[in-house]
Order: C-alpha cells, then sequence, then structure tokens
C-alpha cells in the first residue's frame, strides 16, 4: 500500500465499517484513505456535499470522532510480479504467512507488509535488447517463479517506447530491470520486476475470443454433460453441506489451468483452515512439484471485516488477469460469493440505500455481471518477446464461484443474478449428498450454455454427442419413472421401462459417481469417460434388444459381468480402452448366448 499522503480530514461519524469524514479536498472515488491514528485501510465509496464516506476494511472499534483521516491519492491496488506464486494473502493483499513469521497469531489492525518478497532476488534474463521498440504488454525478459511458472515480466499496460538499458542478473522486485524512453510520457520510465494495478479496473486486452475449448476437470459429469469453457463462467449454487468447497477443492488440484486462484470469501475459518493446511502438502499430478507452486490463494474468512470481502474478490480477479496476460490459462474459484453479496448488503444498510430484493442493495446484479465479465479468452496486449505483432499470445481467465443459498433456495436473489451471468449451472443436491453421492451435482437442474459438439467430436469420437445426447434422455426418463414407481409401485412399469430404471442406476452410480479418495478414479481423462459411456449404453441397447426377443429382464439382471462394468471406473486410464473393449466382447459373448447380437 501507498505511504504518500495528500490531504487530512476528521472523522465526523462511524457507524459500523462506514466512516464518513469532512475536509478531504480533491478526493477521489475509490481512492484509498487511512482512517484514524493507527491508519486503517479504507475506501472511498462516496462524495456527497463535503462529506467522504469510507468503507473500512478492518474493525472500527476504538476510533472517535475527531481523529485524522488521511487521502493517499491512490486507488486499491494489487502489487504484481514474481513472488505471487505460493503466497496466502488476506482480502488486501498483506501476506498472512509473513506477518506470522513475525509472531502476529491475528492480523493488527493499520500493520503492513510487502506482498512480494521484497529481498529475494530473481534471475531476469531479457527477451529484449537496447534499442528495441517496445508496446505496451510486451514481454521484456521472464524470471523462473517456480519450478512449473515462467513469470514473464511485461511493459506496464500503459506505456511504449524504445529501450535504451537492459539489465540481466539477480534483481529484486522494487530493482529496475530496464529503462524505456517513451516520448508520451516526455522520458524515461524505469521498469521493475513488479507493477501495480487498481483492483476495480478490468486489464485490458487486444480482443476478446470465443469459447473454443472446454476445460477438462477430471470429473465425468462435469466434463461430459455441463462443461465450462477455457475463459468461461460457472457457478456452484448448494446449501450447506452439498459439496461446494471440496468440488472446488478437486477443481483446483485436477482442472487442466497452469495458475489457480482461490479466493475464500468469508467462509467459515475451519474451512479455510483445511484449504492452508492440504493445499502445501498436495502434489501437483500435472507436473509431480507441489500444487502450491502454481496456486495463490487469499483467505478471508467470517470473522474478518465483512467490508473486506469484497476487497478479497476484486485482488484475486486482478491477480488472475496479470498471469492471463502472460499468456497461460487461469482458474479463479471464489468461496463463496453469497458472503461477498452480504457483505454489500450490510455496507448498503450502513449507507441507508433503497434496499432492493431481500434487503440486497438494487445494484447487486450488476456488480455480480462486472465480476463475472472479467472471466474470458483474450488475445494479449503485447507480443512474446518484442520481435514482431504477429506473434501475439492467448490467455484466459475462467471463474468458477460458489453460491451458498439459505436452505438450498435457489430463488435467492444471488443464485438468480449469478445464474443470468454465468453459462454454467452445476446445481448441487441435497439428497445426493446425503447418499454420499460425490460430486453431488443434479443433473436435471443443472445446465451448461457452452457448444463444443465439434470439439468433442473432434477431439474425443464420433458418436460422443449421441451417446451424451442418449444418456441424458435416459435419466431424465428415470426421473419421470420414479414419480409412478412412488405413485402405484415398481410392478405397474413394463420390463422395457425397468430396464430404463436399471440403465439409469448403472449411469448414476457406475458413472457420474466418482471417489476423491480413490488413486484412479478421482480424476477420469474424457477418452476413458468415454468408453465407459460407451460400455453402459451398448449395454442397453442389448438389454432392449433381449426384452424384444421376450428374454426376461431377472436373466439380463443377474448376467456376471455387470459388477464388472461397475468396476469401469477403477480402470487405469493408460489401459481402460483396451480393458473396456474386452469387457465390452464379453458382454456381447453373454448376449449371444441369449441369441442377441
Amino acid at each position: 500500500m501507498m505511504n504518500e499522503t495528500h490531504t487530512t480530514g476528521k472523522i465526523v461519524r462511524i457507524a459500523g465499517p462506514v466512516v464518513r469524514a469532512a475536509g478531504l479536498d480533491n478526493i477521489r472515488l475509490y481512492d484509498v484513505a487511512r482512517v484514524g491514528e493507527i491508519g486503517l485501510i479504507g475506501e472511498v465509496i462516496r462524495l456527497s456535499e463535503g462529506l467522504t464516506t469510507i468503507q473500512v476494511y478492518e474493525d472500527t472499534s476504538g476510533i472517535r470522532v475527531g481523529e485524522p483521516v488521511y487521502n493517499t491519492g491512490y486507488p486499491l491496488v494489487a502489487y504484481l510480479g514474481p513472488g505471487l506464486l505460493g503466497q496466502v494473502y488476506d482480502g488486501l493483499q498483506r501476506p498472512l504467512n509473513i506477518l506470522a513469521e513475525q509472531g502476529e497469531e491475528f492480523i493488527q489492525r493499520g500493520v503492513q507488509a510487502s506482498p512480494l518478497p521484497a529481498e529475494k532476488r530473481w534471475h531476469f534474463t531479457p527477451r529484449v535488447s537496447e534499442g528495441d521498440l517496445v508496446e505496451p504488454g510486451d514481454i521484456l525478459g521472464v524470471v523462473q517463479e517456480s519450478r512449473t511458472i515462467e513469470h514473464r515480466i511485461m511493459m506496464p499496460p500503459n506505456a511504449r517506447g524504445r529501450v535504451t538499458k537492459i539489465r540481466e542478473g539477480e534483481l529484486k522486485v522494487d530493482e529496475v530491470a530496464a529503462v524505456v524512453r517513451s516520448e508520451e510520457a516526455g522520458g524515461e520510465i524505469e521498469v521493475t520486476l513488479a507493477q501495480r494495478w487498481p483492483v476495480r479496473q478490468p486489464r485490458p486486452s487486444r480482443m476478446r475470443l470465443a469459447p473454443r475449448e472446454p476445460m477438462m476437470t477430471g470429473t465425468r459429469i462435469i466434463d461430459s454433460f455441463f462443461p465450462i469453457a477455457k475463459g468461461g463462467a460457472a457457478i456452484i449454487p448448494g446449501g450447506f453441506g452439498t459439496g461446494k468447497t471440496i468440488t472446488e477443492h478437486s477443481l483446483a488440484r485436477w482442472a487442466e489451468a497452469d495458475v489457480v486462484v482461490y479466493v475464500g470469501c468469508g467462509e467459515r475459518g475451519n474451512e479455510m483452515t483445511e484449504v492452508l493446511e492440504e493445499f502445501p502438502k498436495l502434489e501437483d499430478p500435472r507436473t509431480g512439484a507441489k500444487l502450491m507452486e502454481r496456486t495463490v490463494l487469499i483467505a478471508n474468512t467470517s470473522n474478518m471485516p465483512v467490508a473486506a470481502r469484497e476487497a478479497s474478490i476484486y485482488t484475486g480477479i486482478t491477480i488472475a488477469e496479470y498471469y492471463r496476460d502472460m499468456g497461460y490459462d487461469v482458474l479463479m474459484l471464489a468461496d463463496s460469493t453469497s458472503r461477498w453479496g452480504e457483505a454489500l448488503r450490510e455496507i448498503s444498510g450502513r449507507l441507508e440505500e433503497m434496499p432492493g430484493e431481500e434487503g440486497y442493495p438494487a445494484y447487486l446484479a450488476a456488480r455480480l455481471a462486472e465480476f463475472y465479465e472479467r472471466a474470458g479468452r483474450v488475445d494479449c496486449i503485447g507480443n512474446r518477446g518484442g520481435e514482431s505483432d504477429n506473434d501475439a499470445r492467448t490467455g484466459s481467465v475462467s471463474i468458477v464461484g460458489a453460491v451458498s443459498p439459505p436452505g438450498g433456495d435457489f430463488s435467492e436473489p444471488v443464485t438468480q443474478n449469478s445464474m443470468r451471468v454465468a453459462s454454467t449451472f452445476w446445481a448441487l443436491d441435497y439428497n445426493l449428498s446425503r447418499r454420499r453421492h460425490f460430486p453431488a451435482i443434479n443433473w436435471t437442474n443443472s445446465y451448461s450454455l457452452y457448444d463444443f459438439k465439434d470439439w468433442f467430436e473432434r477431439e474425443v469420437a464420433d458418436d460422443w454427442n449421441e451417446l451424451t445426447q442418449e444418456a441424458m434422455a435416459l435419466l431424465q426418463r428415470e426421473v419421470e419413472l420414479l414419480e409412478i414407481v412412488q405413485l402405484v409401485g415398481p410392478d405397474a412399469l413394463a420390463e422395457p421401462e425397468r430396464a430404463i430404471l436399471a440403465t439409469a442406476r448403472m449411469l448414476r452410480e457406475d458413472f457420474l459417481q466418482q471417489s476423491s479418495f480413490h488413486e484412479v478414479d478421482r480424476y477420469c481423462m474424457i477418452q476413458k469417460s468415454y468408453w465407459m459411456l460407451k460400455a453402459i449404453m451398448d449395454f442397453h441397447r442389448l438389454t432392449q434388444a433381449a426384452l424384444e426377443r421376450n428374454v426376461p429382464l431377472s436373466r439380463v439382471t443377474s448376467m456376471p459381468v455387470i459388477p464388472l462394468i461397475a468396476r469401469m471406473k477403477e480402470f487405469p486410464a493408460q489401459s481402460a480402452e483396451a480393458d473396456v473393449q474386452e469387457l465390452m466382447s464379453r458382454v456381447r459373448q453373454d448376449f449371444s448366448t441369449m441369441g442377441v447380437n
């Protein structure tokens, strides 16, 4: 945070996290202010009739009317540079692990610490030479931030010019790596390894691109039926205990992303503690290194000031956009946006604004839309190393936001407004979670608006789309038949309908359900998912053919091969195709004894 101050005013009113001050001249909306003698961090959210309304991100207990307020003259910014990965921040990007090393078990009010390791030296390797003309976003050089991520030092988005000096060697984040002469700036620009960016302002890009491919997650129900695009947005609504957090943990580990930004926004402290304890121990399945080497954690729990929840969301998305601009695919996980909405509601109430539905502010939908709009796949500004504009790079930010509707009621405002702007909806179900069905995503209520039919036909199999459509039709038909069973009993169904129930049960238990603890089943490649689905649907077609030949359903359901179908999820990914084909051959042989080919 900046230390420079411009004007000084005095507190005239305090209402919880909202403070009003007078005497702050030339202050702007969203400027950061230091409130009180201990310098609490706050942000200007309203200017009216000589009074400045400040949203304070720390506990205001003990602050008195008449204490000074200092205007820093800068907006709330994220400090971006090497050293972000592996860090644990609060919502204001204060490094919690560094504060803990200083003996601070609890964050003291007004405390500050450098978000990046100030004394660490990074080996900077230039990608441009003296005399080169560089544009905004051009890569000046690289730093090996971790074993898996190359940190690309870029020209600031609002600067261009000709390189007059470039250094190679061991540098701290605040040391000058390059000097650029800029006619627009009227002099020379010193570029360090780090840069600052206002968190409420989206980082620029050359062009937004349409979704081109799904982001594979290793979760069969997501990848097969409700995929999310690279650069897409999804929400996971569900009541308490339905598995929102564990689903996001699974995505963080297995999703096809280069960098993960996990924001704990107002969740309970014990859930965030589990993340902080487990993530450093987890191995990255893609590289074999520690998962934290490509992860940034922002821990803002429910016992922290509510105002800081809003800041944590914006800090997280700004860090995600920063790595996107380097050309990486970034996954941002927000747990949970409902707590963010509650913070907006409380601040709005303190401001005495006219409430909207259920007490939420009228601008809730706009704020949610602004946040999810920052997801996307883009052509980044600049190029790889300053040689040519044709060497453009592409990056993406995918957002997955958990929503915690009270009582699992999806009609409440945060869920409804999130559904309007997110193209993928994974609805968690109480009944599935009680049956220990993981993930507890309800296949009849969930949806994905992304169309990847061509991609699946090209990358997986020609008949992929037919298989998934047929399987989903069976699952929906099962819901209708179960309603009949509840009314009149299973004996009222004909054998073909009972065969549908048997196949749908296979789909639910043997395909859609996964074990997050099983060494093999916790991650499923899309090719393996295809062969598993194909085996189940082929079994269903053969069953229907057998029934047409008057073969009793009891004879089909007692076949010894059925337990083997249930064990397909345990087949190793490397041999899954051969193992499933061998199983399908055995299925066809068993049906041939019934006269079915």
